[in-house]
């Protein structure tokens, strides 16, 4: 680490305060001084006055801020865990204060565009690779920061906040970021694996919430441990295609943020792509789910980014494409159930 700074006591940032960063922010204060930011005074006055926010409570050792160079400047090492839909703002309006010195582990399980001006998710029909960012590559491009990681995994945030054990994985490609998060994060309840592939890690954690929608549907049909079997062994197999086809590697879906998260988040229902997939085959509008939830269902852009992906490719992935077409294209769930169970997929395993 930088050493100007030796002699003081080091904070760490976590940025962002749903969920997963509280959760995160309260493992790490266990070790470390802690300060966070939120955008919203109103939020940082309730957690430095109440040490809570949204009924979930901080350890009240946690300082809150809505400063972005304020944080940079007394944290070295930084948590960005932010929704995808607002990464890539966040990260700019961070830039201005990060330095190479600074070491960033985000915590974000989706996909940024990278667009001409006047396209969107909703206009565009065909994304190459390229134009796909994952959020180590939206750090890299907008920030001068050098030292990225990623942290995922079966991570489930009301499982974490009350100190049920897990385990993540930390990816870099740099061994000093995934040393760094094992020091932070490690504890008894709380194990942490490390990984070179940051980009198959973080595609697997982006992909699994595919699966994780198709789950829940499955769920909410009432059809049975046998269909979700089917269901997860198949869809690790989409995930592999489709993480080696975007760069990624086939360790890491076969890893703790593959595999393991996919189990975790397809059986739970404190999973919120699980959720939308339940309420949509219980006869819930996507529109209606979309405006109660309090925190965002990443898997359901990524169905979008993935079919039109999908486009560019031969590939053919068609969990990912029925789901598009029940979620956005009034296909109903049991037409898409049957379409699978008559696909003629004939080996098991075509990946190793």
């Amino acid at each position: 680490m930088d050493s100007k700074n030796s002699s003081k006591v080091k904070k760490i940032g976590v940025v962002g305060v749903g969920s997963f960063g509280t959760a995160i922010a309260n493992m790490l204060a266990e070790k470390s001084a802690v300060i966070v930011y939120a955008r919203k005074s109103e939020v940082v006055d309730e957690i430095n006055s109440l040490h809570q926010t949204q009924g979930r409570n901080l350890n009240p050792a946690i300082r809150a801020t809505n400063n972005p160079q304020e944080i940079c400047a007394q944290c070295e090492i930084l948590f960005f865990m932010v929704p995808s839909s607002g990464f890539q703002e966040v990260t700019r309006n961070f830039a201005p204060y990060l330095h190479p010195y600074h070491l960033i582990i985000h915590g974000t399980k989706g996909l940024c565009l990278d667009l001409p001006a006047g396209q969107d998710l909703k206009t565009v029909q065909k994304i190459k690779r390229s134009q796909i960012l994952t959020m180590s590559e939206v750090i890299q491009r907008e920030t001068v920061a050098v030292r990225v990681g990623c942290l995922a995994g079966p991570n489930l945030s009301k499982e974490l906040i009350k100190g049920q054990p897990a385990a993540t994985v930390i990816a870099s490609k740099y061994n000093e970021v995934i040393l760094e998060g094992q020091r932070l994060l490690r504890s008894d309840r709380f194990q942490v694996y490390g990984n070179s592939d940051i980009i198959g890690v973080e595609l697997s954690g982006v992909l699994k919430n595919i699966i994780a929608i198709a789950s829940g549907a499955l769920a909410g049909l009432g059809l049975g441990e046998n269909a979700k079997g089917l269901l997860i062994s198949r869809g690790m197999v989409e995930m592999v295609h489709l993480s080696t086809a975007l760069g990624g590697g086939v360790q890491s879906v076969i890893g703790l943020a593959g595999i393991g998260d996919l189990v975790a988040t397809c059986n739970s229902v404190d999973s919120r792509n699980f959720t939308v997939g339940y309420r949509l085959a219980k006869g819930e509008k996507l529109d209606q789910i979309l405006a109660d939830m309090e925190e965002v269902a990443e898997g359901i852009n990524t169905v979008k980014i993935i079919k039109a992906f999908l486009e560019t490719t031969d590939l053919r992935a068609p969990i990912t494409e029925n789901l598009h077409r029940v979620l956005f294209e009034d296909f109903e769930i049991e037409e898409a159930l049957q379409f699978l169970m008559k696909f003629p997929f004939s080996v098991d395993v075509d990946f190793v």
